[in-house]
């Protein structure tokens, strides 16, 4: 009898989620969700983009899939992530919230923080500060180069030899945001930078892995001891390290004087006082860190991609180191100026990002409020999954959307051209803030190393593995290359 009493019981639980998760009308279509799981089964959560693709092609350009019971809106395609993120930029620039990135950042950051008041104080504030010290001018020019110095004499070292550049352009990449945040750099084989690098690496790969998904999915076990834990042990480790440099910093600063991005917003508290903002101590670690991970981790993945491909390609690492030597006339040092007179580099440098697609599915949007896109309705709150992967390989928009070429930025004179399907920073209202930095990053990174070395594959290594491993952003496969001095003009 009890028997009887609890399989009608579990069956009308079942029956209540079925009915639970039904899609509101006008909704997106999508795969029919089951009881407790919505449509996670049907997607390999160790990398979901073929499976959306694969939605994609049945559904259509806006499509829905249910985490358990949570919908989500996929958009797919570049004239779809247009109209939403572009034409109705403000309806489509909340962040979801409830998830495990909301809970182990505690919404004090940038990058997760809600559409509102708070967020775009955050956001002016950050812009004003990276441009005072130095974005797009000479002086960050400087930074920039200063530490491809360092990258430079790691490498030499290397000279005849293959070498994995796993950490390097991490370790560079963190160390020139590092600067202008808190104003110092670390070497290379400093514990401190290698933490951080481990801990921002290893967040990203769970951020957007199977365990963070199971998270999100199912509340109930989140307090218990499983692997999605790491992301919180991760995130309290660099939350500690990043208050005591806030600590540091106002042990050593002069009101007034800012050296870096913390004493900048140090003194926006002291000008601001108890003015009811959203400018809060508590809230400056969080939002440190957030742009120093953004800063870190996304260039130097790309860079990675970048080194992979142009030491299997020789003939496109040549005819880009040929370009350098006859525009720079033999200059020591690229300025970002010299972008303009080099449209085979500049297509070089766009054609990783693009190959790159460091990442893929852009951070999560939410909508604002009930809003409609190609006919259907989304209601507020609605998480928004922007499939970057889908433009950035969209066939009608590259010349050549599956293979690295740099003629896919090349007009028929040569001219550099960038297609309107190149976004890989996202775009509209929560385009990513560092553009402008990376920007300049690639650019010099690339050039000056391809003025110094020449990068091979090396001949015990096998066949490229270009498939990259995932997670908010893409990394590449670990990889070795070889390393060899150039001589000026040599060819």
């Amino acid at each position: 009898m009890w028997g009887a009493v609890i399989l009608v019981g579990i069956c009308s639980w079942l029956f209540f989620l079925l009915l639970k998760i039904q899609r509101p009308n006008k909704f997106p279509p999508g795969p029919r969700p089951i009881p407790l799981f919505g449509n996670l089964l049907e997607l390999n959560l160790n990398n979901p983009l073929n499976d959306l693709q694969r939605l994609s092609d049945q559904y259509g350009k806006v499509f829905s899939v249910y985490l358990g019971s949570r919908p989500a809106v996929v958009l797919t395609g570049m004239e779809t992530i247009k109209e939403a993120l572009i034409n109705k930029a403000v309806d489509f620039a909340g962040r979801p919230q409830d998830l495990m990135v909301n809970h182990a950042t505690e919404n004090k950051g940038i990058i997760l923080a809600d559409y509102g008041p708070g967020w775009k104080e955050h956001r002016r504030f950050a812009l004003m500060t990276l441009k005072n010290f130095g974005l797009g001018k000479q002086s960050m020019e400087k930074k920039i180069l200063g530490e491809i110095s360092y990258v430079i004499s790691k490498l030499e070292t290397f000279v005849g030899k293959s070498m994995s550049p796993q950490t390097l352009f991490h370790n560079a990449a963190s160390n020139i945001i590092f600067a202008v945040l808190f104003g110092a750099r670390y070497e290379y084989d400093d514990e401190v930078l290698k933490l951080f690098v481990r801990l921002y690496t290893e967040n990203a790969k769970i951020a957007n892995g199977p365990w963070a998904m199971i998270y999100d999915t199912f509340p109930l076990i989140r307090s218990l001891p499983l692997p999605f834990q790491k992301a919180f042990e991760n995130t309290d480790t660099a939350l500690k390290m990043g208050a005591n440099l806030v600590n540091e910093h106002k042990k050593t600063r002069v009101p007034g004087q800012p050296n870096d991005f913390i004493d900048c917003y140090l003194d926006e508290l002291d000008k601001r006082g108890d003015d009811g903002s959203s400018f809060e101590e508590s809230r400056l670690v969080m939002y440190a860190l957030d742009l120093h991970f953004a800063g870190t981790d996304t260039t130097s993945n790309t860079l990675l991609t970048a080194f992979l491909y142009l030491s299997t390609h020789p003939d496109i690492q040549e005819r880009f180191y040929q370009e350098i030597v006859e525009v720079l006339e033999g200059k020591d040092e690229a300025c970002f100026e010299d972008r303009h007179r080099m449209p085979y580099t500049q297509a070089v440098i766009h054609e990783s990002q693009r190959v790159a697609n460091t990442v893929p599915l852009s951070v999560f949007h939410s909508t604002t409020k009930d809003t409609e896109l190609q006919g259907y309705h989304i209601p507020k709150g609605t998480m928004i999954i922007p499939n970057l992967t889908s433009v950035l390989s969209e066939e009608g928009q590259w010349k050549y959307p599956r293979e690295f070429n740099p003629s896919n930025f090349l007009n028929e004179q040569g001219e550099f051209e960038k297609p309107e399907a190149f976004m890989p920073f996202s775009v509209g209202s929560r385009v990513c803030l560092g553009e402008g930095l990376a920007r300049m990053e690639l650019f010099l990174v690339m050039v000056t190393l391809l003025q110094h070395f020449k990068f091979g594959w090396p001949e015990d290594a096998g066949v490229p593995d270009y498939t990259p491993v995932f997670g908010v952003t893409l990394t590449p496969k670990p990889y070795s290359m070889t390393v060899s001095l150039r001589s000026t003009g040599q060819s």
